[in-house]
C-alpha cells in the first residue's frame, strides 16, 4: 500500500451511512462514512492542512496553463494522492490561468470565493454524492468569473452545463476514483468551456500522470493519462 490512511497507510473503510468518528489529529468529533481498517479517522480540515498556501502561489504564477499549475500545487506537502483538496485546486488553477490568459477578474477575491466554496464540497462525494469534486470545482469556476448566483439566467446555465460536461467526461471513463484524473479531466473540459463560451483561451498540453504508483486503485490503461496509454 503506498498511500491511504494518513496515520497508518492501511486501506481505507467506507460505510454505507454515517457513523459517529473521532478525527485522530484534531479530536473533532462528527458523523463520516469513512475511516482505515484500523479505526482511524482524519476529519477533512485536518486532511487539507496547509492549503492556505495556494493562495500566494496563485497570486505569484504566471503560467496559462492550468495544467501545469496544478501538477505544481499537486508536489506541494499538504496535496496527498486523493482527497478533498482537489475540490479546490482544481478552480483554483482555471482561475489562476483564466486571469493569465486575458481573464477580467479580481483574482484574490476569486480564489478567496474558490476557498470558501471548494472546502464544502466533502471528500467521497463522487461515490455517495453522484459528483465528483474536481468535477463540481469546474462548475463553481464557471460560476465565479460569470458572477452566477440561484436567480441567474445565462451564467446560471454555465456553471451547471460546466459541471455537467466534466462529470461526463469522467463518468464515461468510470471508476474507481483517482482524484489526479478527475482533476485533469474536469481541467481539460474547462479550458474547452471556456474558450467556446467565454472567449479566453488558456494554454493546455496533455499531461502524463506521476502519480499513479501511489494509486492503489490505478486503472492503468483505462486512464488516458497513464503512461502505458498513448491515446491523444
Amino acid at each position: 500500500m503506498n498511500e491511504e490512511c494518513l496515520i497508518c497507510k492501511a486501506p481505507l473503510t467506507y460505510f454505507e451511512k454515517d457513523e459517529p468518528m473521532e478525527c485522530v489529529l484534531c479530536h473533532k468529533k462528527e458523523m463520516s462514512k469513512t475511516r482505515c481498517e484500523k479505526g482511524h479517522y482524519v476529519c477533512d480540515e485536518c486532511h487539507t492542512k496547509g492549503m492556505d498556501t495556494v493562495l500566494a502561489f496563485c497570486l505569484a504564477e504566471k503560467s496559462k496553463n492550468p495544467v501545469e499549475i496544478i501538477e505544481k500545487m499537486m508536489h506541494m506537502p499538504f496535496c496527498h494522492m486523493h482527497g478533498p483538496e482537489h475540490h479546490v485546486m482544481v478552480g483554483s488553477a482555471l482561475l489562476t490561468a483564466y486571469k493569465n490568459a486575458g481573464g477580467e477578474i479580481d483574482l484574490p477575491e476569486a480564489l478567496l470565493e474558490m476557498q470558501s466554496r471548494g472546502k464544502k464540497v466533502p471528500g467521497g462525494a463522487c461515490g455517495f454524492w453522484g459528483a465528483c469534486g474536481a468535477a463540481i470545482s469546474s462548475g463553481m469556476f464557471v460560476s465565479i468569473i460569470s458572477k452566477s448566483n440561484p436567480l441567474a439566467n445565462e451564467a446560471w446555465g454555465f456553471s451547471n452545463l460546466m459541471t455537467s460536461a466534466s462529470l461526463a467526461a469522467i463518468g464515461k471513463i468510470g471508476g474507481p476514483r483517482c482524484c489526479k484524473r478527475d482533476s485533469f479531466l474536469a481541467i481539460k473540459s474547462a479550458v474547452d468551456f471556456a474558450a467556446e463560451n467565454f472567449g479566453i483561451k488558456m494554454e493546455y498540453q496533455k499531461p502524463v500522470c506521476e502519480f499513479y504508483e501511489k494509486n492503489n486503485q490505478c486503472i492503468k490503461e483505462r486512464c488516458p493519462f497513464n503512461p502505458c496509454n498513448n491515446k491523444v
